[in-house]
């Protein structure tokens, strides 16, 4: 039997509210692809179709919008990829007016934008911060020009360096860093410079991640010859306690800010907020506002199939209540903050003892805790042990037959 509840009488909104509405727009081109990469990207074509792609991604935010039978304001808008710094600054000021035309965006609302250092230019970098970007995050991956080569990266250490400092001359001081460790030859040493030399600038945020192998890439198929599993962990460990003593706090299992400057299109995602996807293989959540259910909209993965489509829509999948609970862990558990029953019941509509046997089990063997709070529903969030062993933790979720 389900234990959904309605959070909606008559399409229009209960008590508990509608989950926070955030924008994913994806540019799927890249100079080339790198060979640990399994997003959607693509190397470019001769001429980017900068203008087309664009009245593309328009016509698929009307189309989603007449879908939607009230508005939300966005908290945040993430232009990923891809590499969107391909795109002239010109095109992402179209874009964000088109958007702010079709949907407007309050003034506070986050707007990111990811960048290659090997595409960073000053004068495109002060055209995004004039075009509405307020957040820019760059890939500087490594800051060895051996690693860099061996990732497929199209940059080097100095332009790494370069893009930082055009950010911070444009005025893109909300910044974010992607950061690698367990590269291929990488050792303790290595892996402690880069972070510190990443630290000294002092971004808003750093992402700071272990290289993976994963299904589909060239490193999948000729995998490299990565450090031992305890040095991987020596490494981790390292960048905690580094980024700890330079204040950042971690606010998701890879990700690091300075106090008050988490990412907020990130938060929406790990708190399963609602998000539009836009553009060739983006993915999207919503919550119909008619039944409380939560779909899943996926967009076509060919880009000149998504440019030709009148409708780019590829699937709609509506989660039952085992994908639920498990979309939720997935995400929700990313976070050492964890979360309230409340949040479980209001993002999902289903009641808090759909999972109460789950968390008591993991609460009891270690991977889970509860945390008390000033507003008395206490906090379960991971332990130590759980952040070290999420995916066992995780699967602890799955409630599928």
């Amino acid at each position: 039997m389900s234990t959904t509840t309605n959070r909606w009488v008559n399409g229009q909104c209960c008590a508990a509210g509608a989950p926070p509405l955030a924008l994913y727009i994806h540019l799927p081109w890249c100079v080339r692809k790198c060979p640990y990469c399994d997003f959607n990207s693509h190397a470019q074509p001769a001429g980017l179709p900068e203008v087309a792609y664009v009245d593309a991604l328009l016509r698929d935010l009307e189309q989603e919008l007449a879908r939607l039978d009230e508005t939300r304001p966005l908290v945040s808008v993430f232009i990923g990829g891809g590499t969107p710094s391909l795109f002239s600054a010109a095109t992402i000021a179209r874009l964000l007016a088109g958007i702010n035309a079709l949907l407007p965006l309050p003034a506070a609302t986050e707007i990111s934008l990811e960048a290659n250092p090997g595409t960073a230019d000053a004068e495109r970098f002060a055209g995004y911060a004039a075009a509405g970007i307020n957040r820019l995050s760059i890939g500087v991956q490594s800051l060895v020009a051996e690693q860099l080569q061996r990732l497929g990266r199209i940059h080097d250490p100095q332009q790494a360096r370069a893009a930082v400092a055009m950010a911070r001359q444009a005025g893109l001081a909300n910044l974010n860093l992607d950061l690698m460790f367990g590269l291929p030859g990488q050792d303790l040493a290595s892996a402690r410079a880069d972070l510190s030399e990443v630290l000294e600038w002092a971004p808003a945020q750093v992402s700071y991640y272990q290289l993976t192998l994963e299904p589909n890439t060239e490193f999948q198929r000729l995998p490299p010859l990565l450090p031992d599993p305890d040095l991987i962990d020596d490494m981790h460990q390292q960048g905690l306690v580094m980024l700890a003593a330079a204040g950042y706090t971690r606010y998701e299992i890879s990700s690091f800010a300075q106090p008050g400057r988490r990412c907020a299109h990130n938060l929406n995602y790990w708190t399963f907020g609602d998000y539009l996807g836009l553009g060739a293989g983006a993915h999207g959540k919503l919550t119909d506002p008619a039944s409380g259910r939560v779909q899943r909209r996926t967009k076509q993965r060919s880009p000149s199939r998504y440019l030709a489509a009148v409708d780019p829509t590829s699937g709609v999948r509506i989660l039952d209540d085992a994908d639920l609970v498990l979309e939720f862990a997935l995400n929700v558990l990313r976070l050492p903050e964890g979360f309230t029953l409340d949040l479980f019941q209001d993002r999902t509509g289903l009641a808090p003892a759909t999972i109460a046997g789950i968390v008591r089990q993991a609460v009891g063997d270690g991977l889970m805790e509860q945390w008390p709070t000033a507003h008395g529903q206490p906090r379960l969030r991971p332990s130590a042990l759980g952040l070290r062993f999420l995916n066992d933790l995780i699967a602890r979720f799955d409630t599928s037959p």
